[in-house]
């Protein structure tokens, strides 16, 4: 669902060029849908009005100094309560964080670090909770991501989580692997077929809650895991 907005370099664009024949225009037109049209796309996909229960239950049990994995155009920041001390926003793409400096939320300060997931900028056991919502998807070393938030994580730390991914019934599933291929080429690398809950116990973590089931919409892109954890 949520997207992971980030330009090729221009090594890489011209690399991808010269490999796939597309000339200066192709490449053009690469950075023009990654740069303009992506993030648009990703933000209009986030406010579809079923995610809101899940929004409410998971980003209102943060506590503390908070650490949000792809912060995305930030929607959200509306649903912090009191709770929450302070926010940081980590979201990858410039152009996302600009739309999410503009959301209106409440009394709390929150910090934008545009970076990766993959080596996030704290030092060891600096969060209290570490909140991520419909983005293990779509980041390409997720392993490598949640033991990045492990570390950050203090002792008593939490990780909150609401992802979509894997689903238990084998006709969906095949779905799933059928459409993944061409789905994470569109949608800035969404996968529809992680396994949510091994990904975060093999990371170190020890889910306390997670309740699953399928959203309205396509079963393919609407199996949701929602829970919470902690570190071994």
């Amino acid at each position: 669902m949520h997207c992971r907005v980030s330009r090729l370099p221009s090594t890489a664009t011209s690399r991808y060029s010269v490999n796939h024949g597309l000339g200066n225009r192709g490449c053009e037109s690469m950075a023009f849908y990654s740069d303009i049209i992506l993030p648009r796309l990703c933000d209009l996909a986030m406010r579809n009005k079923y995610l809101v229960p899940y929004r409410e239950r998971v980003i209102g049990a943060a506590e503390g100094r908070v650490l949000e994995i792809g912060a995305g155009s930030g929607r959200n920041l509306p649903f912090y309560g009191p709770s929450a001390k302070q926010i940081l926003a980590l979201e990858p793409s410039p152009q996302l964080v600009a739309m999410a400096r503009n959301v209106p939320h409440h009394a709390i300060p929150v910090t934008f670090l545009e970076a990766s997931a993959e080596g996030i900028p704290l030092d060891d056991g600096t969060v209290d909770t570490v909140v991520t919502t419909w983005t293990l998807c779509s980041i390409p070393d997720a392993a490598m991501a949640l033991t990045e938030m492990r570390r950050v994580l203090r002792p008593s730390g939490k990780l909150l989580f609401v992802e979509h991914g894997m689903a238990p019934d084998k006709n969906v599933r095949r779905w799933q692997d059928w459409l993944t291929p061409t789905w994470k080429r569109i949608s800035g690398g969404c996968h529809l077929n992680r396994p949510i809950n091994s990904m975060i116990e093999s990371a170190g973590f020890r889910i306390d809650r997670v309740d699953t089931g399928y959203m309205p919409g396509p079963k393919p892109m609407t199996f949701m895991y929602d829970g919470s954890a902690r570190s071994n």
